[in-house]
């Protein structure tokens, strides 16, 4: 009887111990998800927080801020073309802004939201 109780007892703890491995694996993976997450998360944030600039330019990516516009964008993308742009498109979710270059020199200018692409043909 008593090595009965013993050897039941041996299989608990053997047993308790593959649920606990079982367990922490378990929450390891989820760990490594949730961290897979937020990076995805974040990665997608910072698009949405960011303005790129396709084109002739030094700095590609533009930190967005509130009132942000497109000559501010431009400048701060230090365009490097011995030539104007002939054409400046907005690319907002998925539709094409056309702007005239000869607009920013006239004054006028556009407000950008975040993850707006501005494209700059030669």
């Amino acid at each position: 009887m008593r090595l009965f109780s013993l050897g039941l007892l041996l299989l608990t703890l053997t047993a308790g111990g593959c649920v606990s491995r079982a367990k922490s694996e378990a929450r390891a993976q989820a760990a490594f998800a949730a961290g897979q997450q937020h990076a995805t998360t974040q990665l997608l944030e910072s698009r949405r927080t960011s303005i790129r600039v396709i084109g002739s330019v030094r700095n590609p990516e533009i930190p967005w801020m509130d009132d942000l516009t497109l000559a501010e964008a431009l400048v701060a993308a230090d365009y490097a073309s011995p030539r104007d742009p002939r054409q400046i498109v907005i690319i907002r979710r998925g539709e094409r802004l056309p702007v005239e270059p000869q607009a920013l020199l006239r004054g006028e200018d556009f407000l950008l939201a975040p993850g707006d692409t501005i494209e700059l043909l030669p």
